[in-house]
Protein backbone atom coordinates (compact mmCIF):
# COMPACT_ATOMS: atom_id res chain seq x y z
CA UNK A 1 0.00 0.00 0.00
CA UNK A 2 1.17 3.41 -0.53
CA UNK A 3 -0.17 5.48 2.51
CA UNK A 4 -1.37 9.37 1.82
CA UNK A 5 1.13 10.27 4.71
CA UNK A 6 4.10 7.90 6.49
CA UNK A 7 5.36 9.64 10.19
CA UNK A 8 7.72 6.58 10.58
CA UNK A 9 9.70 7.11 7.53
CA UNK A 10 10.96 10.56 9.65
CA UNK A 11 11.52 9.12 12.66
CA UNK A 12 13.80 6.49 11.21
CA UNK A 13 16.07 8.94 9.60
CA UNK A 14 15.81 10.95 12.95
CA UNK A 15 16.01 8.09 15.25
CA UNK A 16 19.61 8.47 17.32
CA UNK A 17 19.14 11.91 17.62
CA UNK A 18 14.79 12.12 18.52
CA UNK A 19 15.83 9.32 21.03
CA UNK A 20 18.78 10.73 22.73
CA UNK A 21 16.41 14.28 23.31
CA UNK A 22 13.63 12.51 24.57
CA UNK A 23 15.99 10.78 26.96
CA UNK A 24 17.38 14.40 28.00
CA UNK A 25 14.14 15.00 29.59
CA UNK A 26 13.79 12.56 31.32
CA UNK A 27 17.15 13.05 32.89
CA UNK A 28 16.33 16.36 33.63
CA UNK A 29 13.10 16.38 34.21
CA UNK A 30 11.61 19.90 33.69
CA UNK A 31 8.49 18.40 31.97
CA UNK A 32 6.28 21.75 32.12
CA UNK A 33 7.52 24.79 30.33
CA UNK A 34 11.04 23.59 30.08
CA UNK A 35 14.20 24.63 28.19
CA UNK A 36 13.30 23.05 25.41
CA UNK A 37 9.62 24.98 24.90
CA UNK A 38 11.39 28.18 25.49
CA UNK A 39 13.94 26.96 22.94
CA UNK A 40 11.37 25.86 20.38
CA UNK A 41 9.50 29.14 20.88
CA UNK A 42 12.19 31.21 20.10
CA UNK A 43 13.57 28.93 16.99
CA UNK A 44 9.84 28.97 15.71
CA UNK A 45 9.61 32.86 16.32
CA UNK A 46 12.99 33.47 14.36
CA UNK A 47 12.33 30.94 11.51
CA UNK A 48 8.74 32.51 10.91
CA UNK A 49 10.30 36.01 11.34
CA UNK A 50 7.88 36.89 14.25
CA UNK A 51 8.90 38.71 17.45
CA UNK A 52 7.37 35.96 19.45
CA UNK A 53 5.81 32.20 19.76
CA UNK A 54 4.16 31.17 22.54
CA UNK A 55 3.72 27.00 22.82
CA UNK A 56 0.37 25.88 23.42
CA UNK A 57 -1.33 21.86 23.60
CA UNK A 58 -3.01 22.11 20.20
CA UNK A 59 -3.71 24.11 16.88
CA UNK A 60 -7.08 24.45 18.20
CA UNK A 61 -6.41 25.98 21.30
CA UNK A 62 -3.91 28.37 19.40
CA UNK A 63 -6.82 29.74 18.01
CA UNK A 64 -9.01 29.55 20.35
CA UNK A 65 -6.30 31.77 22.45
CA UNK A 66 -5.91 33.70 19.90
CA UNK A 67 -9.29 35.21 19.93
CA UNK A 68 -9.41 34.67 23.58
CA UNK A 69 -6.63 36.98 23.99
CA UNK A 70 -8.08 39.61 21.21
CA UNK A 71 -10.86 40.05 23.82
CA UNK A 72 -13.61 38.65 20.82
CA UNK A 73 -16.63 37.21 22.69
CA UNK A 74 -20.48 37.29 23.08
CA UNK A 75 -22.00 39.21 20.57
CA UNK A 76 -19.15 39.24 17.93
CA UNK A 77 -18.89 37.88 14.88
CA UNK A 78 -15.38 35.88 13.18
CA UNK A 79 -15.70 35.77 9.43
CA UNK A 80 -13.89 32.20 8.35
CA UNK A 81 -14.04 29.88 5.38
CA UNK A 82 -16.45 27.37 5.07
CA UNK A 83 -14.22 24.49 4.05
CA UNK A 84 -11.47 23.87 5.85
CA UNK A 85 -11.68 21.39 9.40
CA UNK A 86 -14.04 22.14 12.40
CA UNK A 87 -10.83 24.03 14.75
CA UNK A 88 -11.15 26.91 12.91
CA UNK A 89 -14.87 27.92 13.39
CA UNK A 90 -14.83 25.85 16.61
CA UNK A 91 -12.28 28.14 18.09
CA UNK A 92 -15.41 30.99 17.39
CA UNK A 93 -17.88 29.08 18.90
CA UNK A 94 -15.69 28.50 22.11
CA UNK A 95 -15.31 32.23 22.87
CA UNK A 96 -18.64 32.62 22.23
CA UNK A 97 -18.85 34.74 19.61
CA UNK A 98 -20.27 33.66 15.84
CA UNK A 99 -18.94 32.38 12.96
CA UNK A 100 -19.73 34.12 9.81
CA UNK A 101 -18.73 32.34 6.55
CA UNK A 102 -17.43 33.33 3.63
CA UNK A 103 -17.10 31.52 0.51
CA UNK A 104 -13.67 30.30 -1.26
CA UNK A 105 -11.95 31.13 -4.50
CA UNK A 106 -12.42 27.81 -6.36
CA UNK A 107 -8.75 27.79 -7.76
CA UNK A 108 -7.38 28.36 -4.75
CA UNK A 109 -9.71 26.74 -2.47
CA UNK A 110 -8.76 29.49 0.27
CA UNK A 111 -11.04 32.20 1.11
CA UNK A 112 -11.86 34.93 -1.27
CA UNK A 113 -11.30 38.74 -0.40
CA UNK A 114 -14.24 39.47 -2.02
CA UNK A 115 -16.60 37.62 -0.24
CA UNK A 116 -15.13 38.57 3.26
CA UNK A 117 -15.79 42.42 2.42
CA UNK A 118 -19.72 40.98 1.54
CA UNK A 119 -19.54 39.26 4.92
CA UNK A 120 -18.84 42.33 6.72
CA UNK A 121 -21.32 43.58 9.25
CA UNK A 122 -21.53 46.03 12.43
CA UNK A 123 -20.67 43.13 14.86
CA UNK A 124 -17.73 41.77 12.75
CA UNK A 125 -14.30 42.09 14.60
CA UNK A 126 -11.82 39.47 13.47
CA UNK A 127 -11.26 37.83 9.99
CA UNK A 128 -9.79 34.15 10.27
CA UNK A 129 -8.51 33.36 6.92
CA UNK A 130 -7.16 29.56 6.30
CA UNK A 131 -4.24 28.93 4.55
CA UNK A 132 -5.45 25.58 3.10
CA UNK A 133 -3.30 22.29 1.89
CA UNK A 134 -0.58 24.67 2.09
CA UNK A 135 -1.37 27.35 -0.04
CA UNK A 136 -1.40 31.00 1.77
CA UNK A 137 -4.99 32.93 1.28
CA UNK A 138 -4.57 36.03 -0.40
CA UNK A 139 -3.15 37.90 2.99
CA UNK A 140 -2.25 41.45 1.39
CA UNK A 141 -5.62 41.41 -0.26
CA UNK A 142 -7.17 40.59 3.16
CA UNK A 143 -5.08 42.39 5.32
CA UNK A 144 -6.14 45.81 2.98
CA UNK A 145 -9.86 44.64 4.07
CA UNK A 146 -8.93 44.19 7.82
CA UNK A 147 -7.22 48.09 8.11
CA UNK A 148 -9.95 49.43 5.91
CA UNK A 149 -13.08 48.41 8.66
CA UNK A 150 -10.27 47.94 11.62
CA UNK A 151 -10.43 44.53 11.87
CA UNK A 152 -8.01 41.97 13.86
CA UNK A 153 -6.37 38.98 11.80
CA UNK A 154 -6.16 35.47 13.32
CA UNK A 155 -4.39 33.49 10.58
CA UNK A 156 -4.77 29.29 10.47
CA UNK A 157 -1.80 28.02 9.98
CA UNK A 158 -1.86 24.20 10.68
CA UNK A 159 -1.45 23.15 7.31
CA UNK A 160 1.25 25.95 6.16
CA UNK A 161 4.32 26.50 8.17
CA UNK A 162 7.09 27.84 5.77
CA UNK A 163 4.47 29.05 3.32
CA UNK A 164 4.57 32.22 1.91
CA UNK A 165 3.55 35.43 -0.06
CA UNK A 166 7.10 37.12 -1.59
CA UNK A 167 9.02 35.68 0.77
CA UNK A 168 7.04 36.44 4.01
CA UNK A 169 5.66 33.50 5.63
CA UNK A 170 2.31 33.10 6.99
CA UNK A 171 1.25 33.79 10.47
CA UNK A 172 3.15 36.76 10.45
CA UNK A 173 0.53 39.24 8.64
CA UNK A 174 -2.18 39.21 11.25
CA UNK A 175 -2.20 39.60 14.94
CA UNK A 176 -1.66 36.49 15.26
CA UNK A 177 -0.93 32.62 13.38
CA UNK A 178 -1.65 29.65 14.76
CA UNK A 179 0.71 26.95 14.17
CA UNK A 180 -0.24 23.05 14.84
CA UNK A 181 2.13 20.02 15.63
CA UNK A 182 -0.09 17.50 14.82
CA UNK A 183 1.90 14.38 13.73
CA UNK A 184 0.97 14.70 9.91
CA UNK A 185 1.62 18.36 9.71
CA UNK A 186 4.62 19.51 7.63
CA UNK A 187 6.22 19.91 10.94
CA UNK A 188 5.01 17.52 13.09
CA UNK A 189 5.34 15.60 16.61
CA UNK A 190 4.62 12.69 18.18
CA UNK A 191 0.92 13.98 19.88
CA UNK A 192 -0.56 16.74 20.16
CA UNK A 193 1.17 19.99 20.03
CA UNK A 194 0.22 23.76 18.95
CA UNK A 195 2.31 27.42 18.96
CA UNK A 196 0.72 31.23 18.30
CA UNK A 197 2.56 33.60 16.58
CA UNK A 198 2.87 37.26 17.16
CA UNK A 199 4.80 40.32 16.51
CA UNK A 200 3.06 42.15 19.48
CA UNK A 201 4.61 41.87 23.17
CA UNK A 202 1.07 42.91 24.44
CA UNK A 203 -0.52 40.02 23.02
CA UNK A 204 2.09 37.49 23.68
CA UNK A 205 2.46 38.00 27.10
CA UNK A 206 -1.94 37.79 27.39
CA UNK A 207 -1.60 34.33 25.84
CA UNK A 208 1.43 33.17 28.26
CA UNK A 209 -1.05 34.38 30.59
CA UNK A 210 -4.27 32.57 29.28
CA UNK A 211 -2.80 29.12 28.79
CA UNK A 212 -1.55 28.69 32.43
CA UNK A 213 -4.72 29.19 33.81
CA UNK A 214 -4.86 33.46 33.62
CA UNK A 215 -2.04 34.26 35.83
CA UNK A 216 1.49 35.64 34.55
CA UNK A 217 2.33 34.71 38.89
CA UNK A 218 2.36 31.32 40.06
CA UNK A 219 -0.73 30.84 42.02
CA UNK A 220 -2.34 34.60 41.05
CA UNK A 221 -4.57 34.42 39.00
CA UNK A 222 -6.42 37.74 36.82
CA UNK A 223 -9.12 36.08 34.79
CA UNK A 224 -10.32 32.22 33.65
CA UNK A 225 -7.40 30.71 31.40
CA UNK A 226 -7.24 27.31 30.76
CA UNK A 227 -4.23 24.82 31.01
CA UNK A 228 -2.87 24.77 27.41
CA UNK A 229 0.88 24.15 27.29
CA UNK A 230 3.00 22.17 25.09
CA UNK A 231 4.81 19.34 26.28
CA UNK A 232 7.96 19.30 26.89
CA UNK A 233 8.90 15.93 25.20
CA UNK A 234 7.24 17.56 22.03
CA UNK A 235 9.12 20.44 22.07
CA UNK A 236 12.36 18.36 22.14
CA UNK A 237 11.09 16.13 19.28
CA UNK A 238 10.52 19.69 17.20
CA UNK A 239 13.89 21.34 17.71
CA UNK A 240 15.31 18.28 16.54
CA UNK A 241 12.90 18.33 13.44
CA UNK A 242 13.09 21.74 12.95
CA UNK A 243 16.09 22.06 11.38
CA UNK A 244 15.37 19.77 8.83
CA UNK A 245 11.56 21.46 7.82
CA UNK A 246 13.60 23.33 4.60
CA UNK A 247 14.61 20.72 2.85
CA UNK A 248 11.24 18.91 3.95
CA UNK A 249 9.43 21.47 1.81
CA UNK A 250 11.71 21.08 -0.99
CA UNK A 251 10.84 17.75 -1.39
CA UNK A 252 6.84 18.20 -1.21
CA UNK A 253 7.14 20.39 -3.87
CA UNK A 254 9.01 18.37 -5.63
CA UNK A 255 6.89 15.73 -5.38
CA UNK A 256 4.31 18.54 -6.72
CA UNK A 257 5.89 19.11 -9.73
CA UNK A 258 6.57 15.44 -10.78
CA UNK A 259 2.56 15.38 -9.69
CA UNK A 260 1.79 18.08 -12.21
CA UNK A 261 3.68 17.30 -15.07
CA UNK A 262 1.90 13.34 -14.59
CA UNK A 263 -1.43 14.69 -14.13
CA UNK A 264 -2.16 18.33 -15.39
CA UNK A 265 -3.33 17.41 -18.68
CA UNK A 266 -5.91 15.13 -17.30
CA UNK A 267 -7.57 16.89 -14.73
CA UNK A 268 -7.65 19.85 -12.48
CA UNK A 269 -4.08 20.01 -10.82
CA UNK A 270 -3.43 22.39 -6.99
CA UNK A 271 -3.25 26.37 -7.88
CA UNK A 272 0.40 27.97 -7.37
CA UNK A 273 -0.23 31.73 -7.53
CA UNK A 274 2.84 33.92 -8.50
CA UNK A 275 4.95 34.75 -5.70
CA UNK A 276 3.59 32.76 -3.52
CA UNK A 277 5.19 29.53 -2.07
CA UNK A 278 2.62 26.52 -1.58
CA UNK A 279 4.36 23.53 0.27
CA UNK A 280 2.12 20.83 0.06
CA UNK A 281 0.92 19.59 3.15
CA UNK A 282 -1.77 17.94 0.93
CA UNK A 283 -1.88 17.79 -3.16
CA UNK A 284 -5.41 17.49 -3.65
CA UNK A 285 -6.69 17.45 -7.13
CA UNK A 286 -10.32 17.71 -8.14
CA UNK A 287 -12.45 15.29 -10.16
CA UNK A 288 -16.37 15.08 -11.24
CA UNK A 289 -16.38 11.37 -10.64
CA UNK A 290 -14.10 11.57 -7.28
CA UNK A 291 -16.01 9.03 -5.25
CA UNK A 292 -15.33 6.45 -7.88
CA UNK A 293 -11.80 7.37 -8.58
CA UNK A 294 -10.84 6.89 -4.50
CA UNK A 295 -12.74 3.54 -4.54
CA UNK A 296 -10.49 2.36 -7.54
CA UNK A 297 -7.25 3.82 -6.15
CA UNK A 298 -8.10 1.90 -2.77
CA UNK A 299 -8.53 -1.54 -5.05
CA UNK A 300 -5.06 -1.02 -5.95
CA UNK A 301 -3.16 -0.06 -2.50
CA UNK A 302 -3.20 3.54 -3.11
CA UNK A 303 -4.76 5.38 0.00
CA UNK A 304 -6.19 8.33 -0.94
CA UNK A 305 -8.72 10.84 1.51
CA UNK A 306 -10.91 13.50 1.12
CA UNK A 307 -10.52 16.95 2.96
CA UNK A 308 -13.27 17.73 3.75
CA UNK A 309 -16.26 15.91 2.58
CA UNK A 310 -19.01 18.46 4.48
CA UNK A 311 -18.37 21.96 4.18
CA UNK A 312 -19.29 23.77 7.91
CA UNK A 313 -22.31 25.56 7.17
CA UNK A 314 -23.66 22.55 6.53
CA UNK A 315 -22.57 20.60 9.84
CA UNK A 316 -25.15 19.57 12.53
CA UNK A 317 -23.19 21.59 14.86
CA UNK A 318 -23.78 25.00 12.98
CA UNK A 319 -27.35 23.96 12.12
CA UNK A 320 -28.56 26.66 14.55
CA UNK A 321 -26.87 29.68 11.99
CA UNK A 322 -29.33 28.79 9.42
CA UNK A 323 -27.78 27.46 6.37
CA UNK A 324 -28.66 25.29 3.81
CA UNK A 325 -27.59 23.85 0.36
CA UNK A 326 -26.45 26.76 -2.00
CA UNK A 327 -25.31 29.23 0.45
CA UNK A 328 -21.87 29.04 -0.70
CA UNK A 329 -21.77 27.04 -3.76
CA UNK A 330 -18.02 27.05 -4.49
CA UNK A 331 -17.22 25.16 -1.25
CA UNK A 332 -19.58 22.71 -1.82
CA UNK A 333 -18.67 21.87 -5.30
CA UNK A 334 -14.91 21.29 -3.94
CA UNK A 335 -16.35 19.61 -0.71
CA UNK A 336 -17.89 17.06 -3.87
CA UNK A 337 -14.73 17.04 -5.77
CA UNK A 338 -11.65 17.38 -3.95
CA UNK A 339 -8.96 14.59 -3.18
CA UNK A 340 -5.84 14.34 -1.61
CA UNK A 341 -2.56 12.30 -3.19
CA UNK A 342 -0.01 10.25 -0.70
CA UNK A 343 2.34 13.43 -0.05
CA UNK A 344 4.98 13.04 1.99
CA UNK A 345 8.65 14.10 2.14
CA UNK A 346 9.70 10.53 1.89
CA UNK A 347 7.45 9.01 -0.95
CA UNK A 348 9.60 8.09 -3.55
CA UNK A 349 9.52 9.02 -7.38
CA UNK A 350 8.46 5.05 -8.22
CA UNK A 351 5.60 5.40 -5.21
CA UNK A 352 4.74 8.75 -6.89
CA UNK A 353 4.54 7.23 -10.33
CA UNK A 354 2.62 4.53 -9.57
CA UNK A 355 -0.12 7.15 -7.97
CA UNK A 356 0.08 9.13 -11.10
CA UNK A 357 -0.57 6.07 -13.39
CA UNK A 358 -3.31 4.16 -11.46
CA UNK A 359 -5.26 7.49 -11.12
CA UNK A 360 -4.78 8.27 -15.24
CA UNK A 361 -6.20 4.83 -15.36
CA UNK A 362 -8.80 5.05 -12.82
CA UNK A 363 -9.98 8.32 -14.26
CA UNK A 364 -10.05 6.32 -18.02
CA UNK A 365 -12.28 3.46 -16.58
CA UNK A 366 -14.72 5.34 -14.52
CA UNK A 367 -15.28 7.87 -17.90
CA UNK A 368 -16.03 4.29 -19.66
Amino acid sequence: MIPICDVTEQYRFLKRRIDAAVCDVFAHGQYINGPNVHALENEVAAYLGARYAVGVNSGTDALHLALRALDIGPGDEVITSPFTFIASSEAIGLVGAKPVFADIDPQRFTISPEAIENAIGPRTRAILPVHLYGLPAPMPEICRIAERYGLAVVEDCAQAIGASIDGRRVGTFGEFGALSFFPSKNLGAYGDGGMIVTSRPDLADRVRSLRAHGGRVKYHHEELGVNSRLDEVQAAILRVKLPHLESWLDLRRLHARGYDAALRDALVTPFEPERYRHVYHQYTVRLPDRDAVQRRLGEHGIQSMVYYPVPLHLQRVHAALGHRAGDFPHAEFAAREVLSLPMYPELSDEQRRRVSELLRASLALVAL
